[in-house]
């Protein structure tokens, strides 16, 4: 059976379709997931990048293309009223939801669609007092446990290769964004890809013209 890591951050419209799109993607498969919720922001701080939305142009295009996929995969979503916004304490609350910071699919779920589902604004202070009623968390969302915890989840991943969410990591390998799927199902069924040096051969190209940070 492989065991899959989806490293995720609520306020990725792409891990969100991704999370919707994945029960179909491993129909037939032996596997197990872990959810490990992580700070998106601290991905783009280590890798000296910006997000999708801190780029005007990438901003607009990223929101319609997101709709546009929602609509062909039949899946429900609507934008936040703003976005994007800071989703720490949705994390925290994903985090505080299990003992050791790896919440279920039903909690992963509920904050997903709280985001994403309805227009409304994610961050709205009783909207999440409703949600951490909802869930009843094992333990306070600000507790230092509970940021230590986020904060390994986000390590793990930076060690790990993660650069963005979602991602999925099986066997040692990662699997990124959304459009990702196919491949990974593809690992998951031995594919011949796989089989050969594909995977590991693209380290061997040399980078021409480095840019500078």
């Amino acid at each position: 059976m492989k065991h899959i890591t989806f490293y995720l951050d609520f306020i990725s419209p792409y891990a969100y379709l991704a999370f919707e799109k994945l029960p179909e993607t491993l129909k037939g498969i032996t596997h197990s997931v872990t959810y490990k919720p992580l700070l998106f922001a601290s991905l783009l701080k280590h890798h000296w990048q910006l997000g999708p939305a801190e780029i005007e142009s990438k901003r607009d295009w990223t929101y319609r293309q997101v709709l546009w996929l929602a609509s062909q995969q039949g899946t429900a979503l609507q934008m936040p009223a703003s976005h994007p916004f800071n989703p720490l304490a949705l994390l925290r609350l994903a985090i505080a939801s299990d003992a050791q910071g790896a919440p279920n699919r039903y909690v992963c779920e509920t904050l997903f669609r709280h985001v994403w589902l309805g227009g409304h604004e994610a961050a709205d202070v009783q909207r999440l007092e409703a949600v951490t009623a909802q869930l009843a968390p094992q333990r306070a969302a600000n507790s230092d446990e509970v940021k230590a915890q986020l904060k390994a989840h986000s390590d793990e991943a930076i060690a790990a290769g993660v650069f963005g969410v979602p991602t999925f990591v099986v066997d040692g390998k990662a699997f990124w964004g959304l459009d990702a799927l196919p491949m990974l199902r593809d690992y998951l069924c031995a594919g011949a890809f796989f089989a050969e040096s594909n995977w590991d051969s693209v380290s061997q190209v040399s980078q021409g013209i480095p840019r500078r940070k």
